[in-house]
């Protein structure tokens, strides 16, 4: 009887060991990363999990990189921040009456407020990063090409924003946006038949400022999916090949 259960109980961890190798290869087929080779076949939890966190610590460096340089919202027709809809009337109207330079001038200082406010977001990136559970990268693997930038905005989006708004509203002082959206304003209003207009200018940039900054990164999330140049570094080959 002992040796009949001895076989039963043997017999029972081997079909338990079978079915884990079969689950095992089912996530890892879901999550696309077949073919890839660790611990016998399969990469380990904390793996994919580290190379998830460099994968968006390589993205977001990136895409923080290319927007707050010179030109990183003002040059790229994606994310330029746009004379507000509201205020188009108010463009339209100074430049037919000669003022086409201030509505230019204003444009300009808004995307370069927006270029020097971005570095901000690091910091938060940094601790969406860390808080990262298996959990979280189970779900980014399973999900679509920007999965992970939309797990950074669901985290860090508001915080962003919060931290964003301040350092915009600085920025905009310091590029003379303030004082160009005031100008402008003046000269509208100088004319004849013209209503009052008026908007929330720090708010507006910050959202456009923060919408610019996650589709950015979310370019840098597909690079690093579909692209073997675009990871550069041995984990990220390893956890993004196959």
């Amino acid at each position: 009887m002992k040796v009949i259960t001895i076989f039963a109980l043997a017999a029972s961890l081997m079909l338990l060991a079978a079915c884990q190798d079969l689950m095992l290869e089912n996530v890892a087929r879901d999550f696309g990363l077949s073919g890839l080779t660790l611990n016998q076949g399969i990469l380990d939890d904390g793996t994919i999990i580290k190379g998830l966190k460099e994968a968006l610590s390589v993205g977001t460096e990136r895409a923080v990189g290319v927007v707050s340089r010179q030109n990183g919202y003002f040059g790229n027709q994606v994310i330029k921040v746009l004379m507000p809809e509201k205020m188009r009337n108010v463009a339209e109207l100074l430049g037919k009456v000669g003022f086409q330079r201030q509505v230019d001038e204003f444009v300009l200082s808004m995307n370069r407020a927006a270029e020097k406010a971005a570095p901000v977001a690091v910091e938060y990136f940094v601790v969406a990063i860390r808080e990262m559970t298996f959990a979280d990268a189970r779900q980014i693997l399973k999900g679509g090409d920007t999965a992970a930038t939309e797990y950074f905005r669901a985290k860090t989006a508001t915080r962003i924003s919060d931290a964003f708004k301040p350092s915009v509203a600085k920025s905009l002082t310091d590029v003379g946006a303030t004082r160009t959206y005031k100008s402008m304003m003046a000269t509208y209003r100088s004319l004849p038949f013209t209503s009052t207009t008026s908007f929330d200018l720090d708010q507006y940039v910050t959202a456009k400022a923060v919408d610019g900054l996650f589709t950015m990164l979310g370019e840098e999330e597909k690079k690093i999916r579909s692209n073997p140049a675009a990871r550069t570094t041995e984990l990220l080959r390893k956890v993004f090949a196959g």
